[in-house]
């Protein structure tokens, strides 16, 4: 291998490689892609990979490399995606990182990794997925990860293809042709402390796992701006005061866990929160209330009670206008019958009642009659004074 000339692509992944990464880089120049995942290599990345000035894909993840990250590969300022994951690297997180500014891509999840995260990471203005879970790494949060600006970019602007492993909704998935869709954060089983860090400027952010560290204070009351985020895991930590109220606007909000905190208060009903109604998402805050779990909250009982009653008032109001409809149809029939009844059975009392009514017709005309002649002739009177 070390032999063949012109080489640009070395993919050797998904196979059964053992022993250490072989010395093939030399004369190598155009080299940009080195693909040597899910296999068992061992040792250390060599540094003379740091000469590979055009390498754009490094792709070591799934192995049982040992070591920490060569200084040398500083020299690779192209790299797109860096790929380190699953493996027993150790060490810090190299602060030259932030010198890759081409960076998309940087998973060195599941390794040994301590110290803290270099705040250099935020200049990685093209990043779209920062995955460095499940390592030692200790200490608070850059407060300027919310200048990743990649994760604020609509997905037209940006497209770019790979394969990935990321883990989404607590399952491993593997993207290819859409990974450019993806905008991720995995902070998640390291031992950070400290408040949640401030990235509500991340528009187009769809995971943020902060789970299973050391972080305090409230959940920031603008996360609610992350208006694209599909999964938020901010379980097994020190989290206190209540869940804001902007999260009602995380409309595409899918995957939920707030559990084992310290949170406090209602739990808010509207909007996405509707159908996040497993009680294992707020569990063991103790001081959570309000569907879906058990503890009511100070007043609902009232509200309750206050709701069965005008359940109770709007049931009778119904029962009673059904009884007046059922019953207005036969009490027209009853009183239709006892007033024309018997007109209509009986001749002569029909006869009687209709002579009843010519003289009380003929009474009514004389009255009348007589007051119009009375109301004329005072008439006249009256005109005839006005005359004289």
């Amino acid at each position: 291998m070390a032999k063949i000339t012109g080489l640009t692509n070395l993919v050797i992944s998904n196979n059964q490689l053992s022993g250490e990464i072989p010395l093939i880089w030399n004369d190598k120049p155009d080299l940009y892609e080195v693909d040597m995942a899910n296999n068992s290599l061992s040792g250390e990345i060599p540094s003379s990979m740091g000469t590979l000035n055009s390498l754009m894909f490094l792709i070591l993840n799934g192995n049982k490399l040992s070591g920490e990250i060569p200084f040398s590969l500083q020299n690779c300022k192209d790299m797109d995606s860096f790929d380190l994951g699953d493996n027993r690297l150790s060490g810090n997180l190299p602060s030259w990182i932030g010198e890759m500014q081409s960076l998309l891509i940087l998973r060195l999840r599941s390794n040994f990794f301590d110290g803290n995260i270099p705040s250099q990471v935020c200049s990685l203005s093209h990043l779209h997925i920062l995955d460095v879970a499940h390592n030692n790494l200790s200490g608070s949060v850059p407060s300027c990860l919310g200048n990743l600006s990649g994760m604020a970019t609509e997905i037209s602007d940006e497209r770019y293809e790979g394969r990935l492993s990321v883990v989404v909704k607590g399952r491993e998935l593997i993207y290819q042709s859409t990974l450019y869709l993806v905008n991720s954060i995995d902070l998640s089983d390291n031992n950070l402390s400290g408040k949640l860090p401030e990235i509500r400027n991340l528009s187009t952010l769809g995971t943020l796992n902060l789970s299973i560290n050391h972080f305090t204070g409230n959940i920031p009351e603008d996360i609610g701006g992350l208006s694209q985020l599909e999964t938020l895991d901010l379980s097994r930590n020190q989290l206190s005061g209540p869940i804001p109220p902007s999260m009602i606007s995380l409309t595409s909000l899918n995957h939920l866990n707030l559990s084992y905190n310290r949170l406090s208060g209602k739990i808010p009903t509207s909007n996405q929160f509707q159908t996040l109604n497993d009680p294992s998402i707020y569990r063991n805050n103790l001081a959570l209330c309000g569907d879906p779990l058990p503890m009511k909250c100070p007043g609902d009982d009232k509200a309750t009670t206050d709701s069965s009653r005008a359940g109770n008032e709007d049931h009778d109001d119904e029962f009673e206008m059904r009884w007046f409809y059922v019953t207005m149809g036969p009490g027209f029939v009853v009183g239709f019958w006892a007033v024309f009844g018997p007109l209509i059975i009986n001749r002569s009392w029909r006869r009687a009642y209709f002579r009843f009514l010519d003289e009380m017709k003929d009474r009514v005309m004389v009255v009348i009659t007589v007051n119009v002649a009375r109301l004329q002739k005072k008439c006249k009177w009256e005109r005839r004074q006005h005359g004289t």
